[in-house]
């Protein structure tokens, strides 16, 4: 599986505010770019966090460039929930696509159920945390190849701390949020040695900002 992470953060690194607000970041540009990954994506993932901050449908997606590559339907989504905190009503698991939610095995069995009577289709990987690797494979065995990750930045990390990122596109966009409790790309324990090496492949001036394109 090909993970590819895309991600809008402000000049000092923040995905959005303190309180965990959606902030405007990037412009039209950028969100087209993000379209067109979608577009050429398998599935979509976030993590709870991202569920229970803004609520996302994760619909959207340039439809010209997935009939140019033959993909049927929408892409699916992925939400990587270990405790199974993500509401059935969400957004999440409205419409026409597929929803996998990644959860532990200890998950709340009534959180489970909840969710599998919304359309959700259950992974389980792992006890305290999902385990990703694992979750992963699974999702590969139902045909996801390419996956792109949304955020936020607890799953993101993990997803380096596990070897996992394949690539990861990030646009830095001209303001300052600020906050020491403001989420960052990659939040999570954070590493204190052996750091994640990225290989910067190209620099592009888009909207206000720039889109930095790694491969890891």
């Amino acid at each position: 599986m090909h993970v590819h992470v895309n991600a809008a953060v402000s000049v000092d690194g923040k995905l959005s505010t303190r309180r965990r607000e959606q902030v405007a970041i990037s412009g039209t540009a950028d969100f087209a770019r993000m379209e067109r990954i979608r577009a050429e994506s398998d599935a979509i993932a976030v993590g709870v966090g991202t569920v229970l901050a803004d609520d996302p449908s994760l619909l959207r997606h340039d439809e010209n460039r997935r009939r140019e590559l033959d993909k049927d339907g929408f892409p699916a989504r992925v939400v990587a929930d270990s405790r199974a905190r993500t509401p059935p009503d969400a957004d999440i698991l409205d419409g026409p696509a597929t929803t996998y939610v990644l959860v532990t095995n200890d998950a709340p069995t009534e959180r489970v159920d909840a969710l599998a009577a919304a359309g959700a289709e259950l992974i389980k990987a792992g006890e305290e945390r999902v385990a990703l690797p694992v979750a992963l494979d699974a999702l590969d065995a139902r045909g996801v190849e390419r996956l792109m990750v949304e955020g936020g930045g607890e799953l993101i990390f993990s997803l380096f701390a596990d070897g996992l990122v394949d690539e990861l596109t990030l646009f830095v966009g001209s303001i300052v949020i600020g906050g020491r409790d403001a989420p960052t790309l990659a939040d999570g324990e954070g590493f204190v040695e052996d750091f994640p090496e990225l290989d910067l492949r190209d620099v592009e001036r888009l909207d206000d900002g720039v889109v930095l394109s790694y491969e890891a």
